[in-house]
């Protein structure tokens, strides 16, 4: 499968899974409270109820993709789009966005949503692993275990 192809299909299914209301469990909030710093918790707690359960998921993805992570790396895997409420774009927004490029201020910063979430993380009191993680400066194979777990 292209790179292009597999962004398409990777799309696709966020697409669908975003059109459940359903929250993340209760078991599944809990976890990933417990593998979030309380300034953490705030940003995660602020990303939308698809975006929350998308990033469980991603995590416990990764974690089973890489049995030997840190509460730092998870916590990087459960706040790896964080930046993405940032634009405050809808479902079908974000859909468009993806589409047309980055034609608004919004959109713009849906496409630039990695280096914005690094940023709100920093504010946050990230750790330094968990920052160097969402900035793409960590070892090379805990890097593609998560892009792996969010390649869905």
């Amino acid at each position: 499968m292209t790179p292009a192809t597999r962004r398409l299909v990777h799309l696709a299914r966020r697409w669908w899974g975003s059109l459940s209301s359903a929250a993340p469990s209760p078991t599944d909030e809990a976890w990933a409270h417990a593998n979030l710093l309380e300034g953490e918790r705030l940003v995660f707690d602020a990303m939308s109820v698809p975006d929350r359960r998308h990033a469980v998921s991603v995590a416990r993805r990764f974690v089973d993709g890489w049995p030997g992570a840190v509460r730092d790396q998870v916590a990087a895997a459960l706040l790896h789009d964080v930046g993405k409420t940032h634009s405050g774009l809808s479902t079908a927004e974000r859909v468009v966005a993806m589409l047309v490029g980055p034609r608004t201020r919004r959109f713009r910063d849906y496409h630039r949503h990695e280096s914005i979430g690094l940023d709100m993380c920093r504010r946050a009191g990230s750790t330094e692993q968990t920052l160097s993680l969402l900035a793409g400066r960590a070892d090379a194979r805990i890097l593609e275990a998560l892009r792996r777990a969010d390649d869905i």
